[in-house]
């Protein structure tokens, strides 16, 4: 993605971590995270691991993320953007037409 639209996602995060009514700004969205269909992906700065295993970069900031959807993954091509709403949960977009997904941070297990 250009340089823009990485600004453009950094700018859309903090205009609703300072204007969204019960929108809590967590520290930051990198970390394990997990559907409650049993996919998972981790974040760490701009890399993700993929629900598909793939391990790509993409556009990060502190509470928002996107990447495109690699070949053979569910919305293959498509924009996926998500946003922390909070500290434990991520608001998932898609970006092929599906409804928004919510997904949380899985549990570590010792």
């Amino acid at each position: 993605m250009p340089a823009g639209n990485r600004l453009g996602i950094a700018s859309v995060a903090a205009l609703v971590c300072a204007l969204a009514p019960g929108v809590a700004c967590a520290d930051a969205i990198d970390g394990h995270w997990c559907a409650a269909d049993g996919r998972v992906m981790t974040i760490e700065g701009p890399a993700i691991l993929t629900p598909g295993g793939h391990q790509i970069t993409g556009e990060y900031s502190r509470h928002a993320f996107s990447y495109v959807a690699p070949t053979g993954e569910q919305g293959a091509g498509a924009t996926v953007a998500m946003i922390l709403l909070n500290e434990e949960t991520v608001r998932l977009d898609p970006g092929n037409g599906a409804a928004y997904e919510i997904w949380h941070r899985c549990d570590v297990i010792s």
